[in-house]
């Protein structure tokens, strides 16, 4: 995939635009960094600087390909998480079916990059937007395009900006979660007017069904379980009306990052239909996975004989003030670490080239470009310390940094992961 555009990556030149990387990497391409394998504490890098685990990352790649293939499960990840092309083609070379999209501007940078299968987990109702993808699809033959629709106003937007397109925009209907939930149509009944507008649109083709488990109100396995059989009852209903009559295989899709497990069980379970199902997961969240909110509500907590998922994420800040025994404050804030779900985590300490356990440090708030922390008694931590972070939330971590240091167990810098956001 994109092979060219992403060895362009490794061209661009390390200068001021990049946090965190060594000020005398001025000028440097990226690969020439690289290939310096630099440590991360002695090779000049400066705080704050977010890093990624080599040993991790592979890590969560493998389990989760595993996982799908175990489950017989087509996976897209949720590429928003990290808006990287090179883990894109990761994920790709571990088996993904394609990547899951959100926006119109995350499908360009997708297709800058060679990705062949982009499944929109969003209605696209923009006209310019729509309108670029048509002739990305007359123009490629290979690529595979899937969005959903949640209304028939949406339908007649997308079929009024697609006239004249060559090859038909392929769509699902995006059953709610529930009242209150998010986007979806809500009731069976009005699914089925959806899918007669679709047929009713020559720029489009009915191919599935889809929908976000994630957002069932009060989720908890009972409620989520009996969501999902809404769904593949939708799907069975849908091609016993002969709705997906001439396709070469239909589309059942959901799954994110906290429900995998009760995917798998609902759509191991779904009946002979007129075709071939393409039963596709969409979880992103694994590929870092994270310190909080993930590791609280990652399904391998209830299957943990299927293997567990390793925070792959650690901010390193340093402490540049220690006013009082009970205090301290590192030189990293909000433009630099995920707070929308958890503060971050204090884990470690690195002082005098050793790393020790981050013993009764606590994260207690964030400033724009401060970390306040509260030392406990016994608290071992000076100014000019490094102070190694967990994180909660993957997708607000990846968007702070446009080049992210992939770092070896040793300290050795191997990689810089660029991101699009």
């Amino acid at each position: 995939m994109g092979t060219e555009a992403l060895a362009r990556l490794a061209e661009e030149r390390v200068d001021h635009r990049f946090k965190g990387l060594p000020p005398d990497a001025e000028g440097l391409t990226v690969g020439e960094l690289a290939a310096q394998r630099r440590n991360l504490f002695t090779g000049g890098f400066a705080t704050p600087v977010l890093a990624l685990s080599a040993e991790r990352l592979e890590h969560n790649l493998a389990l989760m390909e595993t996982y799908a293939t175990r489950h017989g499960l087509a996976f897209a990840p949720h590429g928003k998480t990290s808006m990287a092309p090179q883990l894109f083609r990761q994920q790709i070379e571990r088996g993904a079916w394609g990547i899951t999209l959100a926006v119109p501007h995350q499908v360009r940078v997708a297709r800058r990059f060679g990705v062949e299968r982009v499944f929109l987990a969003n209605e696209l109702v923009d006209a310019a937007a729509l309108r670029w993808i048509s002739a990305e699809l007359d123009a490629d033959p290979g690529f595979r395009f899937v969005c959903y629709v949640d209304s028939v106003r949406g339908v007649e937007l997308m079929d009024a900006a697609l006239q004249g397109a060559s090859r038909p925009l392929d769509v699902v209907v995006e059953l709610g979660a529930g009242e209150g939930a998010r986007t979806g149509v809500r009731t069976e009944a009005q699914c089925a007017a959806v899918a007669d507008a679709v047929a009713g649109a020559r720029t489009l083709r009915l191919v599935g069904v889809a929908g976000y488990e994630g957002e069932v109100p009060q989720a908890d396995p009972e409620r989520v379980h009996a969501w999902l059989r809404r769904l593949t009852a939708l799907a069975a209903d849908f091609d016993k009306a002969g709705r997906f009559a001439g396709l070469d295989e239909i589309v059942v899709s959901a799954g994110g990052s906290a429900w995998f497990d009760a995917v798998a069980d609902v759509f191991a379970e779904i009946p002979e239909l007129s075709a071939p199902v393409l039963k596709l997961l969409r979880s992103g969240a694994y590929v870092s996975h994270d310190d909080g909110h993930y590791r609280e509500v990652t399904p391998f907590n209830r299957v943990p004989e299927e293997g567990a998922l390793e925070p792959a994420f650690r901010l390193w800040a340093q402490v540049v003030s220690r006013p009082s025994s009970g205090q301290a404050f590192a030189n990293a804030g909000k433009r630099d670490a995920a707070y929308d779900l958890d503060l971050p985590f204090a884990q470690v300490v690195h002082a005098d080239g050793a790393e020790r356990p981050a013993a009764g440090i606590t994260v207690t708030g964030l400033s724009d470009q401060h970390a306040w922390l509260r030392t406990g008694d016994g608290a071992d931590l000076e100014v000019g310390d490094w102070v190694g972070m967990g994180l909660s939330h993957p997708c607000t971590s990846f968007d702070k940094w446009q080049l992210i240091p992939l770092v070896e167990a040793d300290g050795t810098v191997v990689d810089y992961i660029r991101t699009f956001f």
